[in-house]
C-alpha cells in the first residue's frame, strides 16, 4: 500500500503531462480525455479543474467550460486567471439575471462573515478562549485590585472574542451546507411551477447558468435563481457543483 500511492500519483503527472501536451497542440477532446480519467481517481486539484474548464471552452462547449471554471474556483476562490476566464465564459450564456439588491446591514455581515474563512475562525476561537483561560488563572494569581480588574475585564473580553469567532465559523460553515450551485446543462429547459411535466412553465433557462438547488423531490429539483425566482426542473437538465 505504501508503494501504490507515489504509484498513482506517477501516473496522475504522467497523464496531467499529457494532457498539457494536446492542449497545446489543439488535441482539446484528448486532453478532456487525459483530464477526466484523472478525475477518474479521485485526483481533485484547483489546476485540474481550471484545464477543463480551459479545453471545453476551447471547443465550445459552454455548460462544462463553466461548470469546471465554477469547480476550479471552489477550491481556490482567490485565483484571479480563473475569475477572469469564468467571466469570459459566462458571457457566452443566453441568460441574464440580475441579482437582488443588499442592504448595507446585509453587506457589512456578509464581508464580516467571510473575511476569513471556516477553519481561520475557528483557529481565532481557541487563540481567544486559550487567552481567556490565562486571564483567569492571572485574576486568581494576581494581589493588586487594579492589576485583577484589568485581568478581568481582558478575561472578559477575550471570552466574547471566542464566543464571537466560533459563532462566526459555525454561521459560515452552516451557509456552505446551505448553498448548493448547479449548472444547467441542457441546452433549453423549462423550469415549471411544480414538479411534474404537466404543471405550467414558469420561465426558460438555457445551458451555462448558474441556480440554486433548494429542494428535492424523486427526479425532480427546485432551483432559485439570482433574482429571487424559483421553480422545478429535472435533475438531468443540471449538474450539482459540490460533488466532488
Amino acid at each position: 500500500m505504501l508503494l501504490a500511492a507515489p504509484l498513482g500519483w506517477s501516473q496522475a503527472d504522467s497523464l496531467f503531462h499529457k494532457a498539457t501536451e494536446a492542449y497545446n497542440e489543439g488535441a482539446y477532446e484528448e486532453a478532456v480525455g487525459y483530464y477526466e480519467a484523472i478525475l477518474g481517481d479521485n485526483r481533485h486539484s484547483a489546476a485540474l479543474y481550471y484545464n477543463l474548464g480551459n479545453a471545453y471552452y476551447k471547443m465550445g462547449e459552454i455548460a462544462p467550460s463553466i461548470y469546471y471554471y465554477e469547480k476550479a474556483l471552489l477550491l481556490d476562490p482567490a485565483d484571479p486567471e480563473i475569475r477572469n476566464n469564468l467571466a469570459f465564459a459566462q458571457n457566452m450564456t443566453l441568460d441574464a439575471i440580475q441579482p437582488l439588491p443588499q442592504t448595507e446591514i446585509s453587506r457589512a455581515y456578509e464581508s464580516l462573515l467571510y473575511r476569513f474563512g471556516i477553519d481561520q475562525w475557528a483557529y481565532l476561537g481557541i487563540a481567544f478562549m486559550i487567552l481567556f483561560v490565562l486571564g483567569s488563572l492571572a485574576f486568581y494569581q494576581l494581589s493588586s485590585p487594579n492589576k485583577k480588574r484589568i485581568a478581568l475585564l481582558a478575561g472578559l473580553l477575550f471570552l466574547l472574542l471566542a464566543t464571537a469567532s466560533t459563532t462566526l465559523a459555525y454561521l459560515q460553515h452552516r451557509a456552505y451546507l446551505q448553498d448548493q450551485p448547479a449548472i444547467i446543462f441542457a441546452g433549453e429547459v423549462a423550469v415549471r411551477t411544480e414538479p411534474n411535466r404537466g404543471s405550467e412553465t414558469a420561465f426558460q433557462l438555457h445551458e451555462g447558468t448558474k441556480v440554486q438547488v433548494r429542494d428535492s423531490l424523486a427526479d425532480w429539483r427546485k432551483i432559485e435563481l439570482e433574482d429571487g425566482q424559483t421553480g422545478w426542473m429535472p435533475a438531468e437538465a443540471l449538474r450539482l457543483l459540490k460533488d466532488f
